[in-house]
C-alpha cells in the first residue's frame, strides 16, 4: 500500500509491520515526526509539560561542562554562533549586553524601575532578565 509523507509529500511505501505509518523513513521525515509528536505532547499533557523542565535542569547538573567541552571539540560551531549572536545584538532594538552599563559605584541610586541581570558567566542577558521596582527609603 503507498502513501503519501506528512513532512515531504512524496509517496512511500509502508512498512508491513507498521500499518498506520504516515512518515517515510528518510531521516528528516523523522526527524520532524518526532518533533510534531513531541509539540503535541506538550500542549496535551500537564505532566509531560511540568517534568520536562526539571528533567532538563537535572541533565544540566549533571552534565556541568557538556557545552564547553562541545564548543572545544567544535570550534567552527563556536565561531558560527559567536558571530549570529553579535548579529542579533546590532539588530535588536536595544543592542545594550548586560553589564554594559552599570551603575557607576559612587552614583546615588534613585527610586525607579530597573533591568535585573544576575551575573552569570555565559548566560545571554535576557534569558534571566527581571524587571524590578526599586524604593529608596533614605540617602546618605
Amino acid at each position: 500500500m503507498t502513501k503519501q509523507c506528512k513532512a515531504c509529500g512524496t509517496t512511500f511505501q509502508n512498512h508491513p509491520k507498521v500499518p498506520n505509518q504516515t512518515y517515510c523513513s528518510s531521516p528528516e521525515c523523522q526527524r520532524e515526526r518526532r518533533r510534531r509528536w513531541l509539540e503535541e505532547k506538550r500542549q496535551v499533557d500537564a505532566d509531560y509539560q511540568g517534568n520536562e523542565p526539571q528533567k532538563i535542569e537535572q541533565w544540566r547538573n549533571e552534565h556541568p561542562d557538556y557545552w564547553k567541552q562541545y564548543r572545544q571539540a567544535n570550534p567552527d560551531y563556536a565561531n558560527r554562533n559567536r558571530n549570529l549572536q553579535q548579529t542579533r545584538n546590532q539588530r535588536s532594538r536595544n543592542p545594550m549586553i548586560a553589564n554594559e552599563y552599570e551603575l557607576p559605584e559612587l552614583s546615588p541610586l534613585a527610586s525607579g524601575r530597573y533591568r535585573l541581570i544576575p551575573v552569570i558567566a555565559d548566560v545571554i542577558a535576557n534569558e534571566y532578565e527581571l524587571i524590578v521596582e526599586i524604593t529608596v527609603l533614605s540617602m546618605p
